[in-house]
């Protein structure tokens, strides 16, 4: 009897264990972190004019994946309360309790120790600086100061999306110049509307967790200006970064056609404000980003082998 009850025991923590593993994952947030890293690569590849060598780029995406990832598992640890009210975050792990908020901070920690090194040792200080600057800000600018209290959440805590770029630049040329702070001013803007357009659909859940997301407090028209003057801001910038830069016809025509859409869709959105239109407006905002960070790195391969 004794044996048959060890044997259940195991299987259950069988079963936990992989749940577990699975929450400790899901608190880094992974696709938002894929997305960071779409824009790293290319911009270490400008920073090159030319590619880099594998490690140098294996290094930085490790070291920027395991910030990124303690930021995010910090700002699941703040936000768990409004995460149990919303129905889009009541799955995340330290809601169902999958993983405890001791263990979610300590993984947090140890995750930003171990990017700060990695990145300080193998690739550089700036590097290093960058990506711990970015998570400060993200968590103690955006998600303690301001995600609760201003409308302008988003806006500003979106410059803690644009420093990956940084990162990638000053991985390759231990410096930071125009060009990168540009990229990163094209993030920062694209931010906002990429943003907001989720939260049209999912506006109640934010009303209801008291957190002042644009168009749970501000009406869908509103909402719709703000986005679509956002939108003309990213396009105007993506075409200006290629004065100055090794940019050409490649990244300008992509940068040029992307644009058009994104606007397009950012006036149907004004047009029409509802939940379908906004989240055919948030998917698009991803393709444009990933095929935008695409197009600067095949410029640079195809002119630069």
């Amino acid at each position: 009897m004794a044996s048959i009850a060890f044997e259940r025991v195991s299987e259950s923590e069988k079963i936990k264990i992989p749940a577990k593993v699975g929450g400790y994952i899901a608190l880094t947030k992974p696709r938002i972190i894929e997305l960071l890293l779409v824009t790293t690569v290319p911009t270490m590849i400008l920073a090159k004019n030319g590619m880099p060598s594998v490690g140098l780029i294996i290094l930085t995406v490790v070291g920027g994946t395991l910030a990124a990832g303690g930021a995010n598992a910090a700002n699941m640890v703040a936000d768990r309360d409004i995460d149990a009210i919303m129905k889009r975050t009541k799955g995340r792990p330290l809601v169902t309790g999958v993983v405890s908020v001791v263990g979610a901070l300590v993984f947090s920690v140890a995750l930003e120790i171990a990017a700060f090194a990695l990145l300080a040792l193998s690739v550089n200080l700036l590097s290093a600086f960058l990506a711990l600057g970015a998570t400060l800000f993200y968590v103690f600018v955006y998600t303690l100061m301001l995600k609760r209290h201003s409308t302008q959440n988003i806006v500003i805590g979106g410059a803690a999306g644009a420093v990956p770029v940084l990162v990638g630049w000053s991985a390759v040329n231990d410096n930071l110049k125009l060009t990168p702070v540009l990229l990163a001013l094209v993030i920062f803007l694209w931010t906002p509307p990429h943003f907001w357009a989720l939260a049209v659909k999912y506006k109640d859940d934010y009303a209801a967790a008291k957190v002042p997301m644009l168009p749970s407090v501000k009406s869908l028209r509103r909402t719709g200006i703000e986005i679509l003057v956002y939108t003309v801001a990213v396009v105007i910038l993506s075409v200006l970064l290629i004065p100055g830069s090794h940019l050409s016809w490649i990244y300008g025509i992509s940068a040029s056609v992307l644009g058009v859409g994104f606007l397009l869709l950012a006036i149907r959105l004004l047009q029409k404000p509802t939940p379908k239109v906004a989240m055919n407006l948030f998917k698009y905002s991803i393709t444009y980003l990933t095929v935008l960070f695409g197009a600067i790195a095949l410029d640079i391969l195809v002119h630069h082998p």
